[in-house]
């Protein structure tokens, strides 16, 4: 590229040909006021502000729009720009109104800043305020447009960088503000409440709504959401030791940059729920008493110790948390094999495809760990298949609607509408659980196209020529009827990936359905052919739940791996950890979170670990669950909240928020991002990772970790994808496995078997992930706004179903399954088809669960259930 050269305060610059003058100016360390600019919005000039001089022509310009020309000699501050920017300022604030001392902005206000630089404290103008009435309704944000100054970053975030489309301009001049369509309220509009907005605002026009605090924080740390597995990067505002304030961190490089979600943004104040645990307690004759920590402590080694002897380390298990660090989880599954010398290890993450996660490692040879979600934007294709990511993952939403808007073809195959399905360029409205075909078929096609990376398959594969041969078996006319597909859909498909590098954005409706498995294995071959691996904008892109579903599977809390995503098949890495840990690591399979539920209903399990799950709430089958963890000789539940499964416990220990503690997650991309305490401890409660610290050292475990720091070192030194940056770094990613050079195997396909439960049921009922909570909703079920806000439970379905059912949208029905029944309100929604229904999960208890069973095949993997035959009854309640 060329660079052209140009004076800036009388110093000579070369910049990159179309570089803007502000970026120019920026980047010599010139600072230039700006109001309606920001770096990852397009330039606009509305405010002005960022005006300069050039002296050769005497023209000032607004240095955000006009690109830096050869020869020009520009002049920052001089006397005349500076007169310009002080009327301006003046003209603004002549508008707006002297609220400065009741206004939630506070010192963060950019209006006030830039006037109290430029000197300007009085306009003397003619007042000429422009009265627009508050808006509250909702409780996330308040909306006060007398403050507006006509910026546009609100409406240009919305449509650039979340692609909401909620607000634009309306009305000219003097009345001009941004607007909903026909200026209905934020709550009737397309707006997702990300928050992304009140991050922008330069005033008060919006703001966080918030009760128990106005203005600005004392004080402010960085941290790491704790919700989905984005991992967005955050800045805590922290009052009198409480949360008051959470907007996107101003670091560059963030997964989310200046994005967040509504449950980033406004659900974090469940960190003060009334339900919040304050000390250890022990179960007396049915009451709670409270215990000190070193009796917490006596009891819970003497109780699992106990067991060991009495019963067998087969009889004990240990819950881990897809919640907790990764320090958390190491240290947690250390104290399993070694002390207790058990492997029925698992964490929540197994609910939600944590196992075919191991599975899409062990296919690629522990290869592309770490994959961006800013590469989605640079993709030449994406395929979309069983994801919901606004409302599961909503900043890789982003990042795929970004990519959409910018030309990127992006085929989705759902059978629910979701909010990608106006970016589409093609819909594939597929038969819940039947994507194994139509992926099948699609590669097929491709193949038959020669539409596939020769060259890459002959460097990088293995076995072309049986994948072949079990293509070309396939009935496509088969393959559309068992999709629901019309064969001219799946060719359009093909056609549109012919020769592209794809990105494949995987989501729950994958990996939650009984061949998961192999629609994963099908995917990995469709990515192989058309060699979109090794490019770092195309891949695989699980979209995991929870913050740390990667990070606990990092650290062998699964019943069939080692740290390091090593297996525990594999004689040599089990005696290199032996080794390490002075210990000899059973060869045995351990049991899964479903199999610990399945064995201590039988009375197997003797004892039972929990630490940051919620069993009795997220399984299925909620009273088998409940009666199960009732069979059990000791439960001991670790956690933040009195939770349903805390409540069934015999004995319980207050664990630490992220907020409260020291660690670090590793989000769906592999990034490792440490966080630090910016909040008090409540009451007695400690960080996880010390009570595990203290329970090993009990249990006379060494080394003892008296500080987080030697847990780190050790982690360091033994987990090799993860090695010594974690110890100083910032931010580090995962590293690959060692590569041995063997070629990935391509797997021969397999078609869905026509196995089909739905016997005496009309409807096919299909979980969905919603925008307000996360999994079950244990800890934004917590949240006072979310509350607020959660109003009925929407049973969706089609306007012909609910039509010959004698239902209206709103009236109260009742969905039955095999094993239950949930209660909700109808919403009657375009674009469903006939014969499913969409139930909500983590609502209402998460009373989801209450239709869904365990199985009881032996052996068998349960990573949860997306779809399920149901009947649809009007019911006279709600």
């Amino acid at each position: 590229m060329r660079n052209v050269t140009l004076t800036i305060n009388g110093k000579t610059v070369r910049c990159p040909t179309g570089t803007s003058l502000l970026d120019a100016c920026t980047a010599q360390g010139i600072k230039i006021p700006t109001l309606c600019h920001h770096p990852q919005l397009k330039p606009f000039g509305a405010c002005r502000l960022c005006i300069v001089e050039d002296k050769k022509s005497g023209r000032i310009f607004a240095s955000c729009v006009t690109p830096a020309s050869q020869d020009m000699d520009i002049q920052t501050h001089s006397d005349r720009v500076l007169r310009h920017r002080r009327n301006i300022i003046r003209l603004m604030m002549a508008e707006h109104p002297e609220s400065c001392l009741v206004c939630s902005k506070g010192n963060h206000c950019q209006l006030r800043m830039i006037a109290a630089q430029l000197g300007v404290g009085q306009t003397r103008l003619y007042p000429m305020h422009n009265y627009n009435g508050i808006e509250q309704a909702n409780p996330f944000i308040v909306r006060d447009l007398t403050k507006c100054i006509l910026c546009g970053k609100c409406i240009r975030a919305d449509h650039e960088l979340v692609a909401a489309g909620a607000i634009d301009y309306n009305h000219r001049g003097f009345e001009a503000r941004p607007s909903t369509l026909f200026e209905q309220p934020l709550e009737k509009s397309e707006c997702t409440f990300c928050g992304t907005c009140v991050s922008l605002c330069p005033t008060g026009a919006l703001s966080m709504k918030n009760v128990r605090y106005v203005g600005t924080p004392q004080e402010e740390h960085e941290s790491i959401c704790g919700f989905c597995a984005a991992g967005c990067a955050i800045r805590l505002g922290v009052t009198d030791g409480q949360v008051t304030e959470v907007t996107p961190s101003p670091q560059n490089g963030t997964v989310n940059g200046v994005t967040l979600c509504v449950r980033g943004h406004f659900a974090h104040d469940y960190l003060k729920s009334e339900q919040r645990l304050t000390a250890p307690m022990i179960k007396k004759d049915g009451e709670w008493v409270e215990i000190s920590w070193k009796e917490a402590i006596d009891t819970l080694s003497q109780n699992l110790l106990t067991a060991k002897k009495e019963h067998g380390s087969r009889t004990i298990g240990f819950m881990g948390s897809s919640k907790c660090s990764n320090e958390e989880n190491y240290l947690f599954q250390k104290i399993a094999r070694t002390a207790l010398e058990t492997n029925n290890i698992d964490n929540g993450g197994h609910l939600y495809g944590l196992p075919l996660a191991a599975r899409l490692d062990q296919r690629l040879g522990g290869r592309f760990r770490s994959r961006p979600l800013s590469g989605l934007e640079q993709a030449q294709a994406i395929f979309v298949i069983g994801a919901n990511p606004g409302n599961s993952v909503p900043v890789a939403g982003y990042h795929i609607k970004r990519a959409a808007q910018n030309g990127t073809p992006l085929i989705l195959a759902d059978p629910l509408p979701t909010d990608l399905r106006r970016f589409a360029s093609l819909r594939l409205d597929v038969i819940p659980g039947r994507d194994l075909d139509m992926v099948n078929a699609i590669s097929a096609m491709l193949v038959e196209k020669k539409a596939y990376d020769a060259s890459y398959m002959a460097e990088h594969t293995q076995g072309f020529s049986f994948f072949r041969a079990g293509l070309g078996s396939l009935d496509f006319q088969r393959a559309a009827k068992i999709t629901g597909l019309k064969p001219e859909k799946l060719e359009q498909a093909a056609t549109i990936l012919a020769g592209k590098k794809i990105a494949f954005v995987v989501g729950q409706g994958v990996l939650q359905q009984p061949k998961g498995m192999e629609t994963l294995d099908a995917i990995i071959n469709m990515a192989l052919i058309t060699g979109s691996l090794d490019n770092g904008s195309s891949g695989i892109y699980l979209l995991h739940r929870e913050n740390n579903q990667v990070g606990a599977l990092d650290m062998g809390c699964v019943p069939n791996g080692l740290p390091g995503r090593d297996s525990l098949s594999d004689e040599n890495a089990r005696k290199t950890w032996g080794c390490a840990w002075a210990s000899k690591i059973s060869p045995d399979p351990g049991l899964s979170l479903v199999q610990m539920i399945r064995e201590a209903d039988k009375g197997n399990l003797k004892a039972l670990y929990i630490m940051g799950e919620n069993p009795a709430r997220s399984l299925p089958n909620p009273p088998l669950v409940k009666s199960a963890l009732e069979t059990v000789d000791f439960v001991v539940v670790q956690d933040v909240l009195m939770t349903e499964t805390a409540q069934l416990a015999h004995m319980i220990l207050p664990g630490a928020a992220f907020a409260e503690k020291q660690g670090a997650f590793t989000n769906m991309e592999g990034r490792i991002q440490p966080f630090h305490p910016v909040l008090p401890l409540p009451g007695s409660a400690r960080p996880d990772w010390e009570i595990l610290g203290m329970l090993a050292h009990k249990l006379g475990m060494e080394p003892r970790y008296s500080e987080i720091g030697d847990l780190q070192k050790e982690m360091a030194r033994l987990i090799l994808p993860y090695g010594e940056t974690i110890l100083n770094a910032k931010v580090s990613w995962v590293g690959d496995a060692v590569q041995n050079g063997d070629p990935m195997a391509l797997t021969t396909p397999v078609c869905w078997d026509g196995e089909d439960p739905s016997a005496g049921y009309a409807f096919t009922a299909v979980t969905g992930s919603v925008r307000l909570h996360l999994g079950s909703g244990t800890r934004t079920s917590q949240s006072p706004r979310v509350r607020a806000w959660d109003g009925q439970v929407s049973i969706e379905m089609s306007q012909t179903d609910a039509a010959s059912l004698g239902i209206e949208n709103g009236d109260p029905v009742t969905v039955v399954s095999k094993t239950g029944r949930m209660q909700g309100a109808a919403r009657l929604v375009h674009g469903i088809a006939e014969g499913l229904v969409r139930v909500p999960a983590g609502v209402e208890g998460h009373a989801l669960a209450g239709l869904l069973d365990i199985p009881q095949t032996p052996g068998a993997i349960y990573c949860g259930q997306k779809s399920f035959p149901v009947n649809v009854e009007k019911s006279n309640e709600t």
